[in-house]
């Protein structure tokens, strides 16, 4: 009788708990990340692959259940389609035109001293609202305009989500063993700020 107590508090969530405990959150992460870089190997599939890895995210926190491939299998396949496969060609393109600015700003042309940080900010900004873009659910799934909307509605959130890239970033950099993981956290950071604003709307 005295382990009944202990078995019951374990199955509740503490306040703010969303997705379950750290070690189950933790594993999920790392699933989610795995897979989600699998997906994204064909470069097109990038926008189905956050998409799903968000909306396999936020089904685990409405059933409060752990994540299964199978799921993100499924939720995969329904993000992937002629428009996101579209979609998944302007994040290459974008690097490309990012590069070649770089590379420009690097020739020590007049005015590359100010031009450097606004081309940083400009590929923070259209970071952060692509993935807000794949934490969008129906009726805006992969909806540029709608992310932009609510960047712009909700700029904390927006900061926050920031934030969690920059940190990527870092990561990526200091430690490149991780990149192949880095999804799962991004891809959970997009999802809670749109749940955030969720709320916020509600």
């Amino acid at each position: 009788m005295a382990h009944a107590p202990i078995a019951h508090r374990r199955e509740r969530r503490e306040p703010g708990e969303v997705f379950g405990s750290g070690f189950s959150l933790f594993a999920d992460m790392l699933l989610v990340g795995l897979l989600t870089s699998l997906a994204c190997l064909p470069v097109v599939t990038a926008p189905a692959a956050f998409a799903a890895a968000s909306s396999t995210l936020r089904q685990a926190a409405d059933d409060r259940v752990q994540v299964r491939a199978g799921t993100y299998g499924a939720h995969f396949r329904a993000h992937l389609s002629a428009r996101s496969a579209a979609l998944g060609l302007v994040p290459p393109l974008l690097a490309m035109i990012v590069l070649v600015d770089a590379a420009l700003l690097r020739a020590t042309l007049p005015g590359a001293a100010v031009m450097a940080p606004v081309l940083a900010l400009l590929v923070l900004g259209a970071t952060v609202v692509a993935l807000r873009a794949t934490a969008l659910r129906a009726p805006h799934p992969l909806s540029a305009r709608e992310a932009l909307l609510r960047s712009a509605a909700d700029p904390r959130g927006s900061l926050l989500l920031a934030g969690g890239v920059l940190l990527g970033a870092l990561l990526a950099w200091s430690i490149p063993l991780l990149v192949p993981l880095l999804p799962g956290p991004l891809a959970f950071a997009a999802t809670v700020v749109d749940l955030r604003s969720d709320a916020l709307e509600s």
